[in-house]
């Protein structure tokens, strides 16, 4: 027994355990490797890869029915009203991730997590059962898909239990194999809706708990089972671990009635500057992939006269293409990363990025087909040609509306630079996402990062539900030439950003001296 202080006394079992008696209160302090620990702290990361799988499923398995189940129980519902509802999951996230992640500081990550799925599973059922609602039935929609959003807040607490998991070395491994399940998620999501569209509008009427199971409402129902399945994984699986930044398991346990982990204090404070640059970037990295998901359809149907059918299939495909291109981006991040370092990486992200959309600037004497508004003539020109007479008024009018009057005058682009520049975008944002994770979470060190996590999951949201509604105006109004001019000029003051910042973009430990970079 060694006293250390007034009120505080010291006893050492073992080279892998003490114990404290301070104010009171008795404190194990665990450390060091240990075969079992580690089985079970990666049983409980791979929890937490499946819980952020389930978290991108939850938006991308209704996503593509939203409008028409939106029309089919309220058919006042509009175009634009339909963006709030596509919103509101990103709002409800937005919201709900400084809390939950706040929440994880106090508390056992369990309870935040038991609750947001718990919210989630509540929001999908209520999503079914929106149709019985005798009035108002768009905002009990928009109601249902901001508390999806709600739960979906849980990815704050996810990323800040991965990050106080692993070692440094591990950690963009980790962080690379999250975003490859997020990525999945959101590739099977709508997959996983067209598989269930054989259900059909009528489908199968449950009388007895008042349930419709039709391709709108079988989506999201299999999504609540999906959440079933993760309580029972987050009770039955899940671990408490901590680990600093050599990996050796460090865990304080307070015997108190509450039974509260906490991790100990450490020395040193975070850097702030290096945190509001990280969530500046992050915003900006989110906000234009927002934008680029957004224009793809609209600047495809524009550039290359494709029809409203053409236009979902194709780029249906290339979206799910990225998403795979995504995948094997994450898995060679993991070893490229151990090589080169978190920052250059990054750095070359943001460079094939800007690449990407600068590819996609109009150049040349070729202008896109024009869809003229008066079709009674049945006349379609195109600048420069005489009008052509079209093959039948009953056909759905093609190319870039006259009433956008950049059409008129604005160069087209061509299906090579569309096609390029979406191999680029696929590349350099699974990159950038990776290794924004991996450097944050570096940068928070073993502090608790429920919070930090928290705002940056929230800068994320907000950027994606501010991106689209950019993208809408200033395409509609400027077009394509000043849409991707402007972008270009973000992801270039971003490259500049993070050049100046680039020394304080550092490890916790590396900036206190405690490790080597």
């Amino acid at each position: 027994m060694i006293p250390i202080s007034e009120g505080c006394l010291f006893i050492s079992f073992s080279d892998r355990m003490i114990l404290i008696f301070l104010n009171n209160q008795l404190i194990l302090l665990k450390y060091g490797r240990n075969e079992d620990a580690d089985r079970s702290r990666w049983r409980s990361i791979r929890v937490m890869y499946f819980t952020m799988f389930l978290s991108s499923i939850g938006f991308t398995i209704v996503i593509t029915s939203i409008w028409p189940y939106l029309k089919k129980i309220d058919n006042s519902a509009d175009s634009t009203f339909l963006g709030w509802v596509v919103a509101a999951y990103s709002l409800g996230q937005m919201v709900a991730s400084p809390l939950f992640g706040l929440w994880s500081n106090h508390r056992p990550q369990r309870e935040p997590l038991v609750c947001s799925i718990f919210i989630n599973i509540s929001a999908n059922i209520y999503y079914t059962y929106v149709y019985l609602s005798p009035s108002h039935k768009k905002i009990h929609m928009l109601l249902a898909r901001t508390f999806v959003g709600i739960g979906a807040g849980n990815v704050a607490v996810v990323r800040s239990y991965v990050a106080g998991a692993t070692s440094l070395k591990e950690r963009t491994s980790a962080m690379a194999n999250m975003s490859a399940c997020q990525a999945l998620g959101f590739i099977l999501g709508p997959a996983l809706q067209a598989a269930l569209s054989f259900i059909g509008e009528t489908g199968i009427r449950v009388n007895a708990i008042l349930l419709q199971v039709n391709m709108y409402t079988a989506p999201a129902l299999l999504a609540a089972c999906f959440g079933v399945i993760n309580i029972l994984l987050v009770f039955l699986v899940l671990r408490e671990h901590s680990v600093d930044d050599h990996g050796r398991e460090i865990r304080a346990i307070n015997y108190t009635p509450e039974e509260v982990a906490v991790a100990p204090e450490v020395e040193g404070d975070i850097d702030q500057i290096a945190v509001l640059t990280s969530n500046i970037l992050f915003f900006i990295i989110l906000f234009i992939f927002a934008v680029f998901e957004t224009i793809s359809t609209p600047l495809s149907m524009d550039m290359f006269a494709w029809t409203r059918k053409d236009a979902v299939l194709y780029n249906g495909i290339v979206l799910t293409a990225i998403g795979f291109e995504s995948i094997i981006v994450f898995l060679v991040v993991k070893v490229v990363s151990a090589r080169v370092g978190d920052r250059p990486l990054l750095l070359g992200g943001l460079t094939v990025i800007f690449a990407g959309f600068f590819i996609l600037l109009p150049w040349g004497n070729q202008y896109p087909k024009i869809q003229w508004a008066d079709l009674k003539n049945n006349t379609m020109p195109v600048v420069g040609l005489a009008p052509t007479p079209a093959s039948s008024s009953s056909l759905e009018p093609t190319g870039c509306p006259s009433e956008q009057t950049w059409c008129l005058f604005t160069p087209v682009i061509y299906l090579a630079q569309y096609i390029t520049a979406d191999i680029l975008i696929g590349v350099g944002y699974p990159t950038c996402n990776v290794m924004f994770y991996t450097l944050y979470s570096k940068i928070l060190g073993p502090k608790p990062q429920g919070v930090y996590m928290g705002w940056l999951t929230a800068s994320g949201s907000g950027a994606r539900t501010l991106g689209p509604v950019f993208v809408s105006h200033v395409y509609t109004i400027l077009g394509p030439r000043w849409n991707f001019s402007i972008v270009c000029g973000i992801v270039l003051a971003a490259i500049i950003l993070l050049s100046a910042m680039y020394k304080r973009l550092i490890a916790f430990s590396v900036r206190h001296g405690r490790m080597e970079e």
